[in-house]
């Protein structure tokens, strides 16, 4: 959960409404091989640090007390963590009362305790950690780092540990720098489109790369993935894999971007994703992407941070092989087809290319013998 929600807060998301049921697990399987979800984005706000939100919204029960006041900022959401925790722990919420009127009214005092005959079997702890999560002075509550880096979660939160990158992902990664911007761009709507079997080893290799769990891989996670799997590297340019990975500019490679520079070829040619991601780009639907179309989606938000001195124009015309002025279907595939340039494959060092083989295989082989260890 904490992760999750440090991943939102980083990206510029408050969830305004976070509470036991808007966690869903993936499946109805094993807890240990599922994965959580955070649903329910229809309170959500997109904030700025140091700009206050006034709209009051949330539940009673889970509710921070700066949101029943009008001026709030992300720390609403860490509060709404304690209060989950303090539900999951004890089987009640720390502010209880008959009416909603009176759960707001306990909600604003922020007064709770930990009654003896049912947190007995809790640690000390743990009800330090909810004491920093449920903190009425929003200026001394936990940030949703300091929250994964508390004592209780490092030491008794379960994690894979021991996975590094495999071959076949790592080499893509390096790839993935040398595509067109287009391709990238339509690598990312696809990542998104996949579903969790498709990408469980992948989502496997990030967590485990991922060591501070915020849902962004740094340069040094990067080096630290690669170390781990005792890998010759003088020869690996991490910097440049980050730069080219790095689609929104932010200096750290998100989930989507890992999963898009990573992504089976198999996977991400198949006609329907392609389809869908096409259709992005085709903004009025009539079957081909124009170069105004093209100029609104690669060179506005935050795409604007991966143009590489090439204009909308020159892109279209490296992709419009009929030269009809527009990119049809037949040669968005075609595109996505051709997979690394040939001048990317002249520069790509052999060292590079076995290491990144080596990486992710080792990574994902570390992956399968935790999950069989688990199933013993």
């Amino acid at each position: 959960m904490l992760s999750a929600v440090l991943y939102m807060h980083t990206s510029g998301v408050c969830h305004r409404d976070l509470k036991p049921e808007n966690f869903l697990f993936l499946t109805k399987g094993p807890i240990d091989k599922n994965v959580l979800k955070i649903i329910d984005f229809g309170l959500s706000k997109a904030f700025e640090d140091g700009v206050h939100m006034t709209t009051k919204a949330g539940t009673p029960y889970y509710v921070a007390p700066q949101v029943l006041q009008g001026r709030y900022d992300k720390s609403c959401d860490i509060w709404s963590c304690g209060v989950i925790m303090y539900t999951m722990l004890c089987g009640y919420p720390p502010f209880y009362g008959k009416t909603d009127q009176e759960v707001l009214s306990k909600v604003r005092k922020g007064l709770y305790t930990f009654d003896s005959k049912d947190w007995k079997f809790v640690s000390e702890d743990a009800k330090k950690l909810i004491s920093q999560l449920i903190k009425l002075d929003p200026e001394h509550r936990y940030t949703s780092k300091q929250a994964l880096d508390d004592p209780w979660i490092v030491q008794r939160a379960p994690r894979a540990a021991d996975v590094s990158l495999h071959g076949d992902q790592l080499s893509n990664l390096r790839s993935f720098r040398s595509q067109n911007r287009l391709k990238k761009a339509a690598l990312n709507i696809i990542a998104g489109q996949m579903n969790e079997a498709q990408i469980a080893d992948l989502r496997d290799v990030f967590k485990a790369l991922d060591k501070n769990g915020d849902g962004f891989l740094t340069l040094e996670e990067l080096q630290d993935g690669i170390t781990k799997a005792d890998i010759k590297h003088k020869d690996i340019d991490l910097a440049a894999i980050m730069e080219g990975v790095d689609a929104d500019g932010s200096g750290q490679i998100d989930y989507t971007e890992f999963l898009a520079a990573t992504l089976d070829k198999r996977l991400y040619l198949q006609r329907d994703a392609c389809w869908a991601a096409f259709s992005v780009f085709d903004q009025d639907g009539n079957g081909l992407i124009t170069v105004d179309e093209l100029k609104q989606i690669l060179e506005e938000g935050s795409m604007e941070e991966v143009l590489d001195g090439r204009t909308s124009e020159e892109l279209l015309q490296e992709i419009d092989k009929n030269g009809d002025g527009s990119i049809d279907f037949e040669e968005f595939m075609d595109m996505m087809e051709k997979g690394r340039s040939q001048s990317m494959e002249l520069n790509t060092p052999k060292a590079w290319r076995s290491a990144c083989s080596i990486l992710i295989s080792r990574l994902l082989a570390s992956a399968q013998l935790q999950r069989h260890a688990l199933a013993l």
